[in-house]
């Protein structure tokens, strides 16, 4: 049997999976998903001091699987833990298709995620310049509007949903197609909003987990959404996840290491280096 949600007085058709009530799905976060959700969730927070005292918290809601469960855990950390802050959930529409702006809403209106909507033509505006490799300068412009956003509406930080698997797969990208090694910090002051810091909690939290999880929720979440992008049939991100499951057969553990490789930097065996926009060599020190 189907289910059916609504939103923007449209019905959004849901799958034969049952659809959980949000005081279902919020007991699951903390017990039957506690440790590959919760738990990972937390360790981030704790260990990159995330979450402080005071902070205004914008929430970056694209509709998608990561974003939604980034929201219900941030929630029941406001509601359950120690550190008093707040937050605001801002969902910009960058263009998309009525159905899927819909889809967005109801979901968010389920899950009650008390969303700021508002709109930016970014797909139009990345589909006119950059229709051949819209990616980069979509994810680019899509950030620094919700920068803008988050601060005309006080807060002090903005958290997105990039999770393990995305740190590992664009620390493999920037390897083979950038020429350098850099990763995705799980927090990151801004260079152009003074008094904004990037975080990301779901730093620890593996993508199978989250798919688990919302599956089990009976939802359905927006994919990409992007109009210039749904034609394109290869991805570079999709050959790094092609690329660490081959690796994973033989070497089980090559996620991890590949992670913690940016926590242990040799720096004596470091040919080269940036730091704050200065370049350094190994032959400085000799």
């Amino acid at each position: 049997m189907q289910n059916t949600i609504s939103g923007s007085g449209c019905e959004i058709i849901m799958p034969s999976v049952d659809l959980k009530t949000v005081k279902e799905i919020e007991r699951s976060i903390i017990k039957t998903y506690r440790k590959g959700l919760w738990n990972k969730f937390i360790k981030g927070v704790k260990e990159f001091n995330l979450v402080e005292e005071g902070d205004t918290i914008g929430i970056g809601v694209s509709g998608g699987k990561d974003s939604l469960l980034l929201c219900k855990l941030m929630q029941e950390l406001q509601k359950h833990g120690d550190v008093p802050f707040n937050i605001e959930y801002l969902a910009m529409n960058p263009g998309y298709h009525p159905e899927n702006e819909a889809l967005l809403k109801a979901n968010c209106a389920h899950l009650e995620i008390p969303i700021t909507f508002f709109d930016a033509p970014i797909f139009n505006v990345v589909g006119t310049i950059s229709s051949e490799y819209p990616c980069y300068l979509c994810a680019k412009m899509r950030r620094g509007t919700l920068y803008a956003k988050a601060q005309e509406l006080g807060c002090n930080k903005l958290a997105l949903g990039h999770h393990f698997d995305d740190v590992i797969e664009t620390q493999l990208m920037n390897i083979f197609y950038a020429g350098m090694t850099k990763t995705m910090m799980p927090r990151l002051k801004s260079d152009n909003f003074e008094g904004l810091e990037l975080i990301r909690p779901l730093y620890y939290v593996r993508e199978a987990e989250i798919k688990r999880f919302i599956q089990s929720t009976g939802l359905v979440p927006m994919n990409c959404g992007c109009v210039v992008a749904a034609k394109k049939t290869s991805s570079k991100r999709r050959e790094m996840k092609e690329l660490i499951a081959t690796l994973k057969k033989t070497h089980p553990d090559v996620d991890k290491c590949i992670l913690q490789s940016a926590h242990n930097v040799n720096m004596d065996g470091i040919v080269g280096w940036r730091s704050n926009g200065e370049k350094f060599s190994f032959l400085d020190e000799y």
